[in-house]
């Protein structure tokens, strides 16, 4: 393979990065909108040690930031943005131990999307993102 296809494969690692983290944000947002309700994740919240009303935001920053990967606009800064939001429920679900599958969740699945939104950070937009006001901080797009 030669080196120009070669960098047009690269971009395309970012991009499927961003958009597989675009899609369990939807899922993560649909579910507190519509299976748990606002309310009913307030109360989980609560539940867990943080303040009812932080369900409201948590919720927004999940759905917007999965719009945002979605389109691929500032990708860096909602990725890291979102590492902060996965922070919360790394401490939720660290107590229930490592495997996910364990009552309550585990914790390897919130540490995992902690590292690919790291990645993600790294690794900016790649082909197909819209940007951001500064393209330079996003990774390079197909010729």
């Amino acid at each position: 393979m030669n080196d120009w296809n070669q960098e047009r494969l690269s971009a395309l690692g970012p991009t499927a990065l961003r958009l597989g983290l675009a899609a369990v944000f939807f899922a993560h947002s649909y579910a507190k909108l519509f299976v748990f309700t606002l309310p009913g994740t307030a109360q989980f919240f609560e539940a867990h040690g943080f303040p009812g009303w932080t369900a409201y935001p948590v919720t927004a920053a999940e759905l917007l930031g999965g719009v945002a990967l979605l389109l691929g606009v500032r990708t860096r800064i909602v990725a890291a943005a979102l590492i902060a939001v996965l922070l919360g429920a790394l401490r939720v679900h660290a107590p229930n131990g490592w495997m996910f599958s364990n009552a309550g969740g585990g914790w390897e699945y919130v540490a995992f999307l902690i590292a690919a939104l790291g990645a993600q950070v790294l690794l900016g937009g790649g082909a197909y993102a819209l940007r951001s006001a500064n393209p330079a901080s996003d990774a390079r797009s197909l010729p």
